[in-house]
């Protein structure tokens, strides 16, 4: 019953991806307020993801790219009730997305170069976007130390300090598992 939540492209769900879509199935069945908004909503993987520090662990859901903006529209309450069910888990919500590399040639009928949404650094960028989604990314810095390491600096909207303070050390763990980029969240932007 639980496999009409998570569709993947290859291969069964394992048994971790198994449990997550059966408690957003549990979601749709109990909760009135996402009901109808999560009836059409299916992910496409889940993963685990240890973020280093006092055993802090990270939910990441998959979706499919062009579901993002539909689970947008209820993430903060889709957020919290999954956080009350997997404790002591932060639960990130992520579109899947496609990289194409430069050496990426289309079929003879449809001409031109690889989109720019497909780009590296683009996914990386809108990764990054959705790990900290509600919040508002103001500006991105990247420092290059005098050994070479780049470290980026990410200035995040003030407003939500209060709700995000907290998880800014599990949006880094989890970009730079993803990425391997080393990223940093700021909260002082002086435009």
């Amino acid at each position: 019953m639980s496999t009409q939540k998570i569709k993947k492209s290859s291969g069964e769900p394992d048994e971790f991806e198994a449990s997550v879509a059966q408690e957003l199935l549990n979601l749709e069945m109990t909760s009135t307020e996402l009901k109808s908004s999560l009836r059409d909503l299916y992910i496409t993987a889940a993963k685990e993801v240890d973020c280093g520090g006092a055993g802090r662990k990270a939910i990441i859901l998959y979706v499919p790219y062009k579901l993002l903006n539909s689970f947008h529209k209820i993430q903060t309450r889709l957020v919290r009730e999954l956080e009350k069910k997997f404790s002591g888990r932060t639960v990130l919500i992520i579109a899947q997305r496609t990289i194409l590399g430069k050496s990426y040639v289309r079929d003879p009928k449809t001409k031109g170069p690889r989109p720019r949404s497909r780009t590296l650094t683009a996914v990386q960028s809108a990764i990054l976007d959705d790990i900290v989604y509600p919040t508002e990314i103001l500006g991105k810095r990247t420092r290059v130390k005098t050994d070479g390491r780049r470290i980026g600096k990410v200035f995040l909207d003030s407003k939500d300090q209060a709700n995000v303070e907290t998880k800014t050390e599990v949006f880094s763990a989890v970009y730079n598992k993803l990425t391997n980029k080393t990223v940093v969240f700021s909260f002082d932007y002086a435009g």
